[in-house]
């Protein structure tokens, strides 16, 4: 029985955790595509980036933002079809206050994230209530 609640806990708590980060995030992007500066940016470099599933490849974006810093960033999605070739120009949206919120403006740079937390959140309060019924 402890054991049962600890597991429904534990499941709520990273469920809930995970699907406020997604809802966040969701509201990030909003805002980006709603007030966000468009720009081009420049695949500079792919560095390797060692991950508990192994390593990764992930694509470095640099670009000019309106006061005219230049701004590099990785984005977060990573992992089959997420590449991007050195060299590549890409466009870019940022807010403008903040230029380390860019994200390439690509269906799966932007929602990508969003999507795979949610999912998680899903998972997690999937199974938290699996254990409740089943318990």
């Amino acid at each position: 029985m402890a054991k049962t609640v600890v597991g429904i806990l534990l499941c709520g708590l990273v469920g809930l955790l995970l699907l406020w980060v997604g809802l966040h995030d969701a509201a990030r992007v909003r805002r980006l595509r709603r007030h966000g500066v468009r720009t081009t940016g420049t695949v500079v470099d792919n560095v390797r980036v060692d991950g508990h599933n192994g390593p990764s490849w992930a694509p470095v974006v640099a670009f000019v933002d309106h006061h005219g810093h230049r701004v590099e960033f990785t984005p977060s999605m990573r992992g089959s079809g997420m590449g991007l070739a050195t060299g590549r120009e890409v466009t870019v949206v940022y807010l403008p206050h903040d230029p380390q919120t860019a994200r390439v403006l690509m269906r799966r740079h932007m929602t990508g994230p969003v999507y795979f937390l949610l999912a998680g959140a899903l998972a997690f309060l999937s199974v938290g209530v699996l254990i409740a019924v089943t318990g």
